[in-house]
């Protein structure tokens, strides 16, 4: 079989045990973070060089309380936010600096994998419950604006790959990842854009922010670009291909989910200023 068609199966199955678990049921989407943020931990936690045990039972200590049962976690939500976002622009600063991302102190590794990985995955178990997309206060489960994410990810992924193989010239960052072009980086951008635009009419959704569906894909081409750099560094400060090995011919599942890592917390932030102000 070959490589191009074990990537295929692959990338297709990841496709749709994402989307039926969204879709099935609040339980699902849940049990499936639930999953990816043990997967994420465990890679993580090699490519920092931390303890996995010790890094998996302080991920699901946090996320059963914070992430599983809404009525205990929504009063930390802000913080959760607020803890992920300086932990991101801490590593886009070092993204754009020489230095190594492999951290030795103790204590650092510790607040960048709380700030990183678990409180992001805590943050994406409540996205489908955040209201502006429908204009209504009801904490229901509504998970189309969270599949509608993923989606435009994959539209930049996958029109950013198209268009900088055919006319990349001027490389994005070429000493964390070679192959990007700022070309490439547009044309995603384009799309992802274009697709955004025609969301409300497709599905009929109303915001009373006359910008937000322009403003929400800026956000999540920006972060995910930056997300896929982000973890690009660590697994060349780690000397690695790929995070992980459980997804034949895509690598580990932070080579899968590193975009939204760090789209959530400035998606979600961006529900709660929106909220605030309508």
């Amino acid at each position: 079989m070959s490589e191009t068609l074990v990537r295929a199966i692959s990338g297709a199955v990841y496709v749709a045990i994402l989307l039926f678990a969204c879709w099935y049921s609040e339980a699902s989407f849940k049990i499936l973070i639930g999953i990816f943020l043990v997967l994420a931990t465990i890679e993580f936690s090699k490519l920092i060089r931390f303890n996995t045990i010790i890094g998996v039972l302080l991920a699901l200590g946090f996320y059963i309380p914070f992430g599983v049962f809404e009525d205990v976690g929504n009063q930390f939500d802000l913080v959760f936010v607020f803890f992920s976002i300086i932990t991101a622009f801490w590593l886009i600063k070092k993204l754009f600096s020489s230095e190594n991302l492999i951290v030795n102190e103790g204590y650092k590794k510790y607040l960048i994998f709380l700030g990183y990985i678990v409180f992001s995955f805590i943050l994406l178990s409540k996205i489908p419950f955040e209201n502006t997309h429908l204009n209504t206060s009801e904490q229901t489960y509504h998970p189309l604006i969270i599949i509608l994410i993923f989606v435009m990810i994959w539209i930049n992924d996958t029109f950013a790959y198209l268009i900088g193989k055919t006319f990349g010239k001027h490389k994005l960052l070429e000493r964390i990842s070679p192959k990007k072009t700022v070309e490439g980086f547009l044309g995603g951008a384009f799309f992802t854009i274009i697709f955004s635009l025609f969301i409300p009419k497709i599905f009929d959704w109303k915001t009373e922010t006359k910008w937000f569906w322009l403003i929400l894909p800026v956000i999540i081409i920006t972060f995910a670009t930056l997300g896929d750099l982000v973890e690009s560094k660590f697994k060349r400060s780690a000397n690695v291909k790929d995070s992980g090995n459980i997804m034949p011919g895509h690598g580990g599942i932070l080579d899968r989910l590193d975009s939204i890592i760090l789209v959530v917390p400035f998606v979600f932030l961006f529900y709660q200023i929106i909220n605030y102000v309508s």
